[in-house]
């Protein structure tokens, strides 16, 4: 535990590189259309909670990994942003399916460390290109949605990106009291 507290306040953090195609604005919404490269994970899922009830929870065992516990006793640094891969129903509202990760630090991209933890896995994901809006505050699954919806009227039902899920993106360590930054994640749809 002191290790994971550790990291995440003293470690180093690198955000995930990525290139940025373009930047736009629509109805007074700004937006960034992204590319990132293709990366290994560790990922944690949960299903039949809220996304509320459950993201603390899985947040902290992703943190407790990168923050040495490992087969390798390693603290890695943490990489930003956490991501929270959503199932919206039709309605809008976010089912009680949800796959939290976090990007492998570079360092140990080629051979990441086993986790201790058996409900972690260590998942290699394509690169994607994203709509990606930002929004700032503490962000729980009403916040997200509204961005989401946000994004959803701005891009228009013509835009070519995934609709049967969406990533919530947070950058900051959760006892920041301000200035914080939050995004919402559309997914391109690949050709």
């Amino acid at each position: 535990m002191f290790g994971m507290i550790k990291n995440s306040l003293f470690g180093s953090t690198e955000e995930t590189e990525y290139k940025l195609l373009s930047s736009e604005t629509k109805d007074g919404v700004s937006y960034e259309v992204r590319r990132y490269d293709a990366g290994k994970y560790a990922a944690i899922s949960s299903e039949g909670r809220s996304f509320d009830q459950v993201t603390g929870e899985l947040v902290r065992k992703l943190l407790m990994y990168i923050g040495g516990t490992n087969d390798q006793d390693e603290a890695m640094g943490t990489v930003a942003p956490i991501t929270f891969t959503v199932f919206p129903r039709d309605d809008g509202v976010m089912s009680r399916r949800l796959v939290v990760g976090i990007r492998i630090p570079v360092a140990y991209q080629r051979s990441p460390p086993v986790p201790s933890d058996s409900a972690i896995r260590i998942e290699e994901r394509p690169g994607m290109t994203i709509y990606a809006l930002q929004f700032g505050g503490f962000a729980g699954e009403t916040e997200y949605r509204a961005e989401a919806l946000r994004l959803t009227r701005t891009l228009g039902e013509t835009a070519p990106y995934q609709r049967k899920q969406y990533l919530c993106c947070s950058y900051d360590v959760p006892i920041k009291p301000y200035g914080r930054r939050n995004e919402v994640w559309f997914l391109q749809e690949e050709p």
